[in-house]
């Protein structure tokens, strides 16, 4: 089993929209929803493992319903000179726990030939 990134320290308690006040409070066997920070580096993990290519960043975050969507960014194709390379847009989908769910490329494009 793999390490779980994980930068807030130990916390005891998640709270979630809509929850019930007993039900904010994970039990013993439960495992810590993770903070947006945390979900950030879990899913540009998950990508570059996945998919074996080089990491630029993330490009976004947005919690779900379920958990949160991480948008990264990598390069799929190195050209020379550089400004060529072509770059691949991930966006990955964790549950509350920063487990994957899924994943997908939603862009491919030359680098410098933004929207």
């Amino acid at each position: 089993m793999t390490a779980r990134i994980r930068g807030d320290g130990d916390r005891e308690r998640w709270r979630d929209r809509g929850a019930r006040a007993e039900e904010r409070y994970l039990g013993e066997d439960d495992e810590e929803a993770v903070s947006a920070a945390e979900a950030a580096r879990e899913g540009l993990r998950q990508i570059v493992a996945l998919t074996g290519r080089d990491p630029l960043g993330i490009t976004s975050i947005q919690p779900t319903d379920d958990g949160w969507r991480v948008g990264v960014e990598v390069v799929e194709d190195h050209r020379i000179p550089a400004s060529t390379d072509l770059l691949g847009l991930y966006e990955v989908e964790l549950d509350m726990t920063g487990s994957l769910l899924g994943y997908r490329r939603t862009r491919r494009y030359q680098r410098g030939k933004g929207d």
